[in-house]
């Protein structure tokens, strides 16, 4: 039996040191396969989910574990690496044991920014 081999497009992984900005819009584009509508909805997707798991972490402290977890997930996906980043280190102190009012503040500092962005640039699409 002959052996079939297919040539598969190669796509870049996401940048190591991602760009400036709270959103890293050609990782976006990447993951949405240059598809504008999709970049639009999984934008707004995130953005009402983002304000809805910070404002969850404020009322629901013992599933701020997992709630982080989520919110890092679909920040890594979207290419929002800073809310990523914070949501780790909101992990990180839940993990260990550490108060984590600092982690908590930055995250909610870097999803503010992250969904300012969005908002500009859903209104400009």
């Amino acid at each position: 039996m002959p052996l079939h081999l297919e040539r598969v497009e190669w796509m870049p992984s996401p940048p190591l040191a991602p760009g400036g900005g709270p959103i890293d819009f050609e990782h976006l584009q990447r993951m949405t396969l240059g598809d504008a509508g999709i970049e639009q909805e999984v934008l707004t997707m995130f953005s009402a989910q983002s304000a809805r798991l910070v404002q969850a972490l404020m009322v629901h402290p013992s599933d701020a574990g997992a709630l982080a977890h989520t919110l890092k997930g679909s920040a890594r996906a979207i290419g929002a690496f800073a809310v990523a980043d914070a949501a780790e280190r909101l992990e990180a102190a839940i993990a260990g044991g550490t108060d984590p009012s600092a982690a908590l503040a930055g995250l909610g500092e870097a999803v503010a920014e992250a969904r300012a962005v969005i908002e500009g640039f859903l209104r400009r699409s």
